[in-house]
Parts: C-alpha cells; structure tokens; sequence
C-alpha cells in the first residue's frame, strides 16, 4: 500500500438509511483521524454527494448499477463495499482491475448460498459483520477469515429550542419515542401500536411518538387511527433536536442488523426498551443499558414500558450503564477497527 493509502468507499444504495449513514460516519471519521484519500463510488442522486462534499480529500465516482463505473475509476489501495449491490460491484471490479477489496454486512438474514454471493464473500481480503449474529453467519459459511466491528454514534447535535417546542406539544406526558423506517415487517411498529392500545386507559400520561416515513406510513396510522395516545411526527433529519427531550424509548424490531439507531438514544440519555432480535443484544444489555423483550410481543412490551415508567431509579442505572458502554461505539474506534483492516 502507498504511502498514503487511497481508499474507495462503494455505496450503491438509492436512499439514505442507517447503512448509509455508518458510511458517512466512517469516511468522516478516516478524514479526520487518519492522512488518506479516498473515493466514494455511488450513484449520481446518491445523498452521500452533498453529505460528504465538505470533507478534505474525497472525490466521487460514479456508479448507478454494478456494472458502472469500474473503467472510469481512478486506482486506489483497496476497496469497501457497504451493502450488498456494493459487494458484487467490488467483486466484479477485482476481477477487472485487480484491487482487494474489504465488504461489510449490516443485515442480519442467513446470506444465500448463490453462487456470486460464494465468488465475492470468498475473494474479499476481509469479510466484517457488524455484529456477534451476523458474524456468526458469516463464519458459518467457512468463506474466508471474519471480523466483527460494530456500527458508531453520530454524536448528533441538537438544537434545544427546537426540541423544547417539540416537548412543550405535549403537556403533563411522559413521550415514549420510535425513530425508525416505517417498515413493519423490519421495524415492528404495530408491536408499539398494540402496546400503546393496552396502555391507553391504564397509563393515561403515557404517549407515544413515532418519528420516520416509510412504504407502512398509511397502513400504520389507520392501524392507530382510533387511539388517541399516538402521533406520528414524520420523518425528521435533525432526529438529534428531539432524542434528549423523549422520556423512554422503544424499539421493537422483528429483524435489526445492530440498531445503531439506539446508540445515539443512549448518547442522548434516555433509557431503552428493545427487543432481543438480531444485534440488538450487542448493544442493549438486560438490565445493565436498557430492557430486553421478546420479539413480536406487545404484552411484554408494554409491562416493560409500565416497569420503567414506574422505577425512576432503574431509568437513571440504566442510563448511566448505556453511557459508560459507548466508549466502544465511537467513530473514531470504527476507524481505527478498519484502518487496520485496510493497511494490513
């Protein structure tokens, strides 16, 4: 590798979810801490352009498929592909241009046994999951050697006056909060629907707001449409001016690669409920950084909503142990994890 290592970033995503996000959060953090070039190969509409376009010493290459792009490239030390169309694109572009190439799975479903899915898991220099599950998936596989190395915060900024007046809508309320596509199939937000129903009458203070957009939108809100301690706030790109201001938060995922979404809740303080799914275990530990429920079960949800909402001393231990576990989920730890991967 080069004196200054040039890294090219592959992303060929159409929208900006927590994948993207990771991504940004990386290259920023490589920017930052590390002497690098690197290149990010995405689309022409890809959100990531106008994100990244302030930091030093980031070009973009253009790639709308996996088959664009490879012969425009400029020569770089190694390739990252961050999602699965990425991956192929990298594969297809070793097999061209002969550059190694790292890829990174943030999706916790079993990998298919296809055969291009075999080709470029076992031609990648490394194979990282980003959590113990999907690690353990790729292991199983037997493709090549695997690391693990988990999503980061964003450390997001917040703006107080904004989340003031978000607060202040909700007199005499304690806000359970949802941040999430509204996909339910991936999200479970019909298990906060159904939790929010049983505690309507019991728990009048307690409301909930659901903060994403999504192809469930409508579906979700006619599914709530008769309760009156819901409400869906929309999606939001400063998420960060609001977190601080939520009182609980619940996160009831049928599927989650990590949920990095819950790093930046527990940088915002505010205590967690998720489900034992996927990742999440990784993070949220029982007891110690937040409360752990069975997937797809809205009773179980809400008896742990009641429980924290009932045991102010448990909201603080659980606070503080999600603080003091962030010291592994920083950006510049994420960087450091993969510029050692990328010099080896």
């Amino acid at each position: 590798m080069t004196k200054t290592p040039t890294i090219m970033h592959v992303n060929l995503a159409k929208g900006f979810r927590g994948g993207e996000r990771q991504t940004e959060l990386l290259i920023k953090a490589l920017a930052k801490h590390f002497t690098v070039k690197q290149v990010v190969a995405c689309r022409d509409d890809s959100p990531l352009r106008d994100r990244l376009a302030s930091v030093p010493n980031v070009s973009f290459l253009t790639a709308n498929h996996q088959l664009n792009g490879h012969f425009t490239a400029p020569r770089v030390d190694i390739v990252h592909a961050h999602e699965a169309k990425a991956v192929h694109w990298a594969y297809l572009h070793k097999l061209l241009r002969k550059v190694p190439y790292i890829l990174t799975r943030r999706v916790d479903t079993p990998i298919k046994e296809k055969w291009s899915n075999k080709a470029s898991y076992r031609n990648a220099k490394m194979r990282v999951g980003i959590s113990t599950l999907i690690a353990e998936h790729i292991r199983d596989k037997h493709w090549g050697e695997v690391e693990q190395i988990p999503s980061t915060l964003a450390h997001l900024e917040a703006n107080r006056q904004e989340g003031e007046a978000f607060k202040v809508k909700f007199p005499n309320k304690v806000l359970v909060g949802h941040v999430g596509a509204l996909v339910d199939r991936h999200k479970g937000q019909k298990v906060l629907i159904d939790a929010a129903a049983l505690l309507e009458t019991s728990h009048p203070a307690l409301h909930f707001v659901f903060f994403g957009d999504g192809a469930d939108k409508e579906e979700l809100k006619a599914y709530a449409k008769d309760l009156n301690n819901i409400t869906w706030m929309g999606f939001k790109s400063n998420i960060g001016d609001y977190l601080p201001f939520l009182d609980m938060f619940a996160f009831p995922s049928r599927n989650e690669g990590l949920g990095s979404t819950l790093l930046d809740v527990m940088d915002a303080g505010v205590p967690i409920i998720a489900s034992r799914v996927g990742g999440i275990p990784d993070i949220i530990l029982d007891q110690e950084t937040g409360l752990l429920v069975p997937p797809n079960n809205s009773k179980a949800l809400k008896e742990a909503i009641v429980t924290l909402y009932e045991n102010p001393s448990l909201q603080e231990q659980l606070k503080a142990g999600a603080t003091a576990r962030l010291i592994n989920y920083t950006p510049q730890k994420m960087a450091e994890r993969y510029m050692a991967i990328y010099t080896r």
